[in-house]
């Protein structure tokens, strides 16, 4: 079969489904994955074949910008008018050209790639959507529906009152069912897989490692954010990597003492088994990262995603959220020392590891795809 897997925006909405792409390859599928063409490159080099859906934007050089004040409002606007209205309008275009060209048998989209869903839908293609926002706060009906019934006529497709077409034939989550907000909960019916093996839970390292990241969408405007956390993580006795991302060049924050070393990327799954506590921004990816290796997380929710996966890192008790615009070196420094030193966090995040590796693996998905590729589009298939 012939599965086609798109996702809008970058890495924190390709991670999450990669694994499936994998399993589906490994069982002898013909995969491909579109996203924009400035990520072209990126899938070819996970060893996918990559299908672009934009030409590739020139990068500009990275500017350090203030730290934005949180404004739930501008989080809304962006999901409505940004990925609803016009990543919508756009992909929907191209993908429409994709698909009549390459002819999956099943488009597999993230949850935020509106405009694969109405391609989908208009060529008479199953669709499938993976999640890629942990606790789920972000996207609601209320902000999505009217541009997308603006979408569906424009595209002559029927009213869909209820935006079935959000959930697709089939829901992937990567995600365990505890950390979405209980005002969210997983469509019904949807598929919780685990990205990789089964990770046992392990005793503290000593020295502790602790792992500092601000991601790739929020990490230049920080303000002062890294400068003020790794004052704080440097009086640790810990070994301290922190990753500025590779549009900042690490001399920028000056010698450090030699327990804590900047880099600009290092892949999180190369980390994670040497570390006990995640200090991050809290994007889907990397609290998933660290519950599955049982770590406990601080969270300085920037925007987007994070604000919500921070109210459930501290309802989970499997963490602590601090003010990015306020939180000093001596707070950071206090509530690393909690976390590494007060076993009730970690206890908590291993209790989330647990139902982690409890999920069925990735490759389980794929027969998934394959019964919903032979189902009628338009009939919502949900998976058992």
């Amino acid at each position: 079969m012939r599965f086609l897997f798109t996702f809008v925006g970058g890495r924190g909405h390709f991670d999450p489904m990669a694994p499936v792409v994998r399993a589906a390859a490994a069982r002898g599928h013909t995969v491909a994955v579109a996203g924009a063409g400035s990520h072209v490159s990126a899938i070819e080099r996970a060893g996918f074949t990559a299908l672009a859906t934009s030409a590739p934007r020139a990068q500009a050089a990275a500017k350090r910008e203030p730290l934005p004040p949180l404004d739930p409002a501008r989080d809304d606007w962006e999901i409505q008018e940004l990925f609803a209205r016009r990543a919508g309008r756009e992909r929907a275009t191209a993908l429409l050209e994709i698909i009549r060209d390459w002819r999956p048998d099943v488009v597999i989209r993230d949850e935020v790639d509106f405009g694969a869903a109405i391609a989908a839908e208009r060529l008479g293609v199953p669709c499938v959507n993976v999640l890629v926002l942990a606790a789920g706060t972000l996207l609601r009906k209320d902000l999505v529906a009217e541009p997308l019934h603006e979408l569906r006529a424009g595209h002559g497709l029927p009213p869909d009152p209820e935006l079935t077409m959000l959930a697709g034939q089939l829901v992937l989550s990567p995600f365990p069912p505890s950390v979405r907000d209980p005002a969210s909960p997983l469509p019904p019916g949807a598929f919780s897989f685990r990205q990789g093996d089964p990770i046992p839970p392990r005793p503290p390292h000593e020295p502790p490692g602790v792992y500092f990241t601000l991601g790739t969408d929020f990490n230049t405007a920080s303000g002062d954010l890294f400068e003020r956390t790794l004052a704080g993580l440097a009086r640790l006795t810990a070994n301290v990597t922190t990753t500025v991302g590779t549009q900042l060049d690490p001399a920028v924050f000056g010698p450090q003492p030699a327990h804590v070393r900047v880099e600009r990327f290092v892949p999180q799954a190369e980390l994670l088994p040497s570390i006990d506590l995640v200090v991050s921004h809290g994007g889907s990816g990397s609290l998933l990262g660290a519950l599955a290796h049982g770590l406990p997380s601080l969270v300085f929710a920037m925007g987007a995603d994070q604000p919500g996966n921070a109210r459930q890192t501290t309802r989970l008790g499997i963490g602590v959220a601090l003010d990015p615009e306020t939180a000093t070196p001596d707070e950071i420094h206090e509530t690393a020392v909690r976390l590494l030193t007060e076993p009730r966090w970690r206890e908590a995040a291993q209790r989330v590891q647990e139902e982690i590796n409890g999920q069925a693996g990735a490759e389980e998905t794929v027969p998934l795809l394959e019964i919903t590729a032979t189902s009628a589009p338009g009939s919502p298939r949900r998976a058992p």
